[in-house]
């Protein structure tokens, strides 16, 4: 074997040993006390310091104790959609979405909620190109996705980021979240995700006009903003929040080519923060 073969088989090696490390980083499973820890850590870092209610929960639970109140934002039509984002597995549970994914890697991935139901053979049949890929991973036909609208009382434009919902004008500008679950299929007959997603201006108001509206009355109900970076600390952040009940189906391939060119620069999958069950941080629903 040659020196230049020798440093070319070395090479493959650490290239595969790297791979595997990092892998095996993104993919690792913590076990339940991981999640109780920092469920507690949560508790004790919001205890007695003002935080309002927080989010996501089971929307089939109406209880909360939590004390703080402020009103509801107005319809999503009398707001400015200020951003569109999605999370691999859905944050909230409840409805058609009540399947726990597991444990998850403890940052927000692998973890949070899967639909309930079952796809028919020609649905599941795997996309021949990969889907939002990310070091977490690509989409799969099969998977659930929780997208997020978000609205804003402020004059702004649709943008990345929640930054874009804010603006010099309006330091606490409120915000509302419209949120569908989906299920990703490989058929071009599900939905168009470019075009459930497509924003134009009605009366004055950026809006997402072509979203489903046959899944199910929403559930309304205030909280925070989400994400796994808030998984041990609580979200500062008042949001109104409308989480529909019932899962629609999107074609993937729709999915991947949104993933490729947008205007809120969103190119993959979000994390999941974990599903918030402490009474104190939960708003009372009154649906």
């Amino acid at each position: 074997m040659t020196i230049k073969t020798q440093i070319s088989v070395i090479s493959a090696v650490i290239t595969i040993l790297s791979f595997n490390t990092l892998a095996k980083a993104n993919h690792e499973i913590v076990n339940d006390d991981i999640i109780k820890m920092q469920r507690a850590a949560l508790a004790k870092n919001t205890a007695n310091k003002g935080f309002g209610p927080q989010s996501p929960r089971n929307i089939d639970n109406y209880k909360g104790e939590n004390t703080a109140v402020f009103s509801h934002a107005s319809t999503s039509s009398n707001m400015n959609l200020c951003n569109i984002h999605f999370h691999k597995n859905a944050e909230h549970a409840g409805g058609e979405f009540s399947k726990y994914a597991g444990n998850g890697n403890g940052k927000g991935f692998q973890s949070g909620y899967l639909y309930s139901g079952s796809l028919t053979k020609s649905e599941s049949k795997p996309a021949k190109i990969e889907v939002c890929p990310s070091d977490h991973g690509a989409l799969l036909v099969g998977d659930t996705i929780e997208v997020h609208n978000v609205h804003t009382s402020a004059i702004v434009k649709p943008g990345p980021t929640l930054g874009s919902c804010l603006s010099d004008s309006i330091k606490n500008p409120q915000l509302r979240v419209e949120a569908q679950v989906y299920v990703l299929v490989n058929d071009a007959n599900a939905l168009d995700f470019a075009q459930i997603s497509a924003v134009s201006s009605v009366n004055g108001y950026y809006q997402a006009i072509a979203t489903p509206t046959n899944t199910g009355k929403p559930v309304v109900y205030s909280g925070s903003t989400t994400g796994p970076s808030y998984n041990e600390a609580g979200s500062p952040f008042q949001v109104t929040w409308s989480v529909k009940p019932k899962v629609a189906k999107v074609d993937i391939n729709s999915v991947g080519k949104w993933c490729e060119s947008n205007t809120f620069n969103e190119d993959h999958a979000h994390g999941v923060r974990n599903l918030v069950i402490n009474p104190a941080l939960l708003s009372k629903i009154n649906n």
